[in-house]
């Protein structure tokens, strides 16, 4: 009985990679219209977004919108400046990145998500985590102040400071996680770490459920609002590496199953714009 006074532990579920294609955009408003997510994030690059924007719109204050900061994207590539992950990570680690040139990257980013939306990001994370690379970090976080410093609601920022997620996740991590919650702590950001959801895109669905059960059974016990990320698609698109993935993700994130699992680990839905980065 006294199990059952326990108020739900609040979690953020957020689905990547809005607008890279039809079936994204349509499988993450579809679940988004059924309270499966809280968030979603942005590609503001794709030719897409201005023309995904409207579906999105009518959701408005249910969850939140925010910018999935992209550099090694198709789109990113087809501005002139998108590059493959490993040859980021390398320039990223060896200092290789021009501050002028990341600088206009992001700022073109930024202002094509609010020329669709109509507004600022309720958030900002980073396509393969790009946001907390070094070289980007650093700028990221000066058009930010620059931008949003003196709005009474800033956009709150994801550290992908993983948890229990192997080497993948160890890699990501690694990749500039406790300098961005560092910054977010210093400068009284709002940030939601630590990070959920990493895994190889591989398996069944029945696979996923399991693992999104170890995930919410290990937010439950974490003390700080926790992001489990996804990337659900109504179908695997062709050209889409992990469109098989997305498809099974979508598959689960809509079944009573999900909701059942939710229940189970005493979860509740929420967005992340109340959080403050905190050290695990």
């Amino acid at each position: 009985m006294a199990s059952s006074l326990i108020a739900p532990k609040p979690i953020v579920v957020c689905a990547d990679d809005y607008a890279l294609n039809d079936s994204v955009s349509q499988g993450i408003v579809e679940l988004a219209r059924h309270q499966r997510l809280s968030a979603t994030s942005v590609m503001s690059l794709s030719p897409l977004w201005e023309h995904h924007a409207p579906a999105l719109r009518e959701l408005q204050g249910t969850i939140d919108v925010g910018l999935h900061l992209d550099w090694t994207s198709e789109f990113a590539r087809q501005v002139g400046w998108g590059q493959g992950l490993p040859a980021m990570m390398w320039h990223s680690l060896r200092g290789g990145l021009d501050a002028t040139r990341v600088r206009e990257a992001i700022e073109r980013q930024f202002d094509a998500f609010e020329k669709a939306w109509q507004s600022p990001p309720d958030h900002v994370d980073g396509h393969q985590h790009i946001q907390q690379f070094d070289g980007l970090r650093e700028v990221l976080c000066e058009v930010l102040v620059r931008r949003y410093g003196a709005s009474a609601r800033k956009p709150w920022l994801r550290v992908s400071q993983t948890h229990k997620a192997g080497f993948k996740g160890a890699l990501i991590s690694w990749m500039g996680a406790n300098s961005l919650s560092d910054w977010a702590l210093a400068q009284n950001w709002p940030a939601v770490s630590p990070l959920l959801g990493v895994y190889g895109f591989d398996g069944t669905m029945d696979d996923y459920a399991r693992r999104m059960q170890g995930w919410l059974a290990d937010a439950s016990q974490l003390k700080t609002t926790v992001l489990i990320m996804c990337h659900p698609a109504l179908q695997g698109e062709a050209g889409d590496v992990i469109g098989s993935a997305r498809a099974r993700e979508f598959a689960y994130l809509s079944s009573d199953e999900f909701v059942a699992h939710l229940n189970q680990a005493q979860m509740r839905l929420v967005r992340g714009g109340g959080s403050k980065s905190k050290s695990l």
